[in-house]
């Protein structure tokens, strides 16, 4: 029988008290103590309400690695990502790399896989292969019904997915950016009972009060608590944290104790905002994760101050699985290889894209008025502008305006580049190129001239997807083996490669924070306003095909 001591952050009593905890696998025995214990604080572990893994571009395990020494013990994913690229073959690979490691994946079997039918992706998930995923037991919930329209107007294919989730008595997660009124009632009543794509308190609270838990998204991307931090006192039992898509150089950093101690510093009610993360999604998620209770699974947290929330250890299952002094104490990630096979590739990637010449991306004005993509730092949602072109002369970036050229490459076939423009980058020389690009994760490229967007679209395909940059004509890059989406290298690694294809990008005038998980959302083409996709230019407010001039 081990032994630990501390202040207890009880979330069910909603009290903090000294205690002696006993503990193996479960919790035996809490003795109370008659001292305070100095810079000692237990509490549950941490979730992370919804999170896609991949968009980290780490591997499940190596994503927990990180994770846990912030205090993070559970983490509900979505793994639409790679379903995506590899359909079930990807969400297998998720789950079983995911055992590897003592923390808790909450993996869902998503609902929009294509995202939309106006692009083209690697897979398509139907109702059956929900109802297989659910037969497995290994998926809990529905991913986030991001197709709304399909919701709201009760298309076929959408209801079938969510009476599959009826029938096996799971949560159905939501995905309904600016839904109000009527349409979002539709939403609700079919079932969804979550949203993390609020920005405002008015819709946050608009969609409370139609019958939805709010997650409270800070990501990479999208940073919403400070718009939204009051609704965790509002509204204590209806709001989780989460944070979406969270790449490696920030989770080395800072999880979910990062907005814990932000929260406090806001003069939050503690047990409120702690609630937030650990008791909210547990009992929202059933995820088997203790709440530092008898009889409880022995899952726990230590910190030094519940100010500043420096986690000392965690233990998972009784066991200690970090330990700041002693470093990842008990962590044992098996780090893998791409697969044990002798072709990989076959299974952890598709990648069916052919090189491409600066002919293809030669755009020529048929009127004298061009639609622009407006991007914004630190959020998924476009603008669409309308500027001036010279009709019949050849259209090309114009980077005194920051209007940069933008293309879109079917990455799972041979197709023709769309190209179209956005305002928002600022860079001033050279391109970027990513393929991960949400949803269908085809090659996306921004860049002030075609021959450097030629040259790191062909070095892309070159490497089979990844991340890269082309300044003063050479070439940096960050390879994700894993279906193009993630590395096998150390979280540490890709931490240090993408910082320093963040600098190039800066250095290449760049003035977003996050320059890549931006460029990584212009082709999602279910968040508003105007987004380029494999097929071309897509407008999310009318969901219809629209023309570039």
């Amino acid at each position: 029988m081990k032994t630990i001591e501390g202040n207890i952050v009880d979330v069910i009593q909603k009290k903090i008290f000294p205690a002696r905890i006993f503990f193996d696998t479960h919790i035996q025995k809490i003795e109370l103590l008659t001292r305070t214990v100095e810079g000692k604080f237990i509490l549950p572990g941490l979730v992370d309400a919804h999170i896609h893994i991949e968009s980290g571009m780490l591997s499940p395990s190596e994503f927990a690695r990180l994770a846990i020494r912030h205090g993070t013990l559970a983490a509900v994913s979505d793994p639409h990502e790679i379903a995506n690229v590899l359909g079930i073959d990807g969400i297998n690979f998720m789950i079983d790399n995911a055992t590897r490691v003592p923390f808790r994946f909450v993996f869902g079997a998503p609902s929009c896989v294509p995202a939309t039918p106006f692009e083209t992706a690697g897979e398509k998930l139907l109702a059956d292969d929900i109802e297989e995923l659910f037969k497995t037991g290994k998926v809990t919930y529905l991913s986030e019904m991001m197709n709304f329209p399909g919701a709201v107007h009760n298309d076929p294919e959408v209801m079938a997915k969510i009476a599959v989730a009826k029938k096996y008595g799971k949560p159905i997660d939501g995905h309904a950016p600016g839904l109000t009124g009527e349409a979002l009632q539709h939403y609700v009543n079919a079932g969804i009972s979550t949203d993390h794509e609020c920005s405002t308190l008015e819709e946050a609270e608009e969609k409370i009060r139609a019958g939805m838990k709010i997650l409270i998204r800070e990501g990479s991307a999208a940073k919403n608590f400070d718009a939204l931090y009051s609704l965790i006192d509002k509204y204590p039992d209806k709001v989780m944290l989460c944070t979406d898509d969270l790449h490696p150089d920030d989770l080395l950093h800072g999880h979910i104790n990062r907005l814990i101690a932000k929260g406090i510093a806001k003069g939050l009610n503690l047990f409120s905002l702690i609630r937030a993360a650990t008791f909210n999604p547990v009992k929202h998620y059933q995820i088997d994760l203790g709440l530092v209770q008898y009889g409880d699974v022995a899952d726990f947290v230590l910190v030094d101050h519940l100010e500043h929330f420096n986690v000392l250890q965690c233990f998972s299952r009784g066991v200690c699985v970090f330990d700041r002094v002693e470093e990842e104490l008990g962590v044992q990630v098996r780090r893998h290889s791409a697969l044990d096979t002798e072709s990989p590739e076959k299974i952890l990637n598709r990648f069916g894209a052919t090189k491409i010449t600066a002919t293809d991306l030669h755009v020529v004005a048929t009127s004298d008025h061009i639609k622009v993509i407006q991007a914004f730092d630190g959020e998924l949602f476009t603008r669409q502008l309308i500027c001036n072109v010279q009709k019949g002369l050849p259209v090309v970036s114009d980077t005194d305006a920051d209007i940069l050229k933008i293309v879109v490459l079917n990455r799972y076939q041979p197709a023709k580049p769309a190209v179209a423009f956005v305002r928002g980058f600022g860079m001033k020389q050279g391109a970027l190129v990513s393929t991960v690009a949400h949803d269908s994760h085809h090659i996306v490229a921004v860049g002030c001239d075609d021959h450097s967007l030629v040259k790191v679209i062909n070095h892309i395909i070159d490497i089979k997807g990844g991340l890269a940059a082309v300044y003063n004509n050479n070439t940096i890059e960050l390879k994700l083996d894993i279906a193009g989406l993630m590395s096998s290298a150390s979280g540490e690694e890709v931490a240090r490669a993408y910082e320093q294809l963040n600098k190039t990008a800066a250095k290449m005038g760049c003035i977003l924070k996050a320059p890549f998980m931006t460029l990584s959302f212009m082709s999602l083409l279910v968040i508003p306003e105007l987004k380029l996709g494999d097929k071309g230019l897509f407008d999310v407010n009318f969901f219809v095909w629209t023309e570039l001039f």
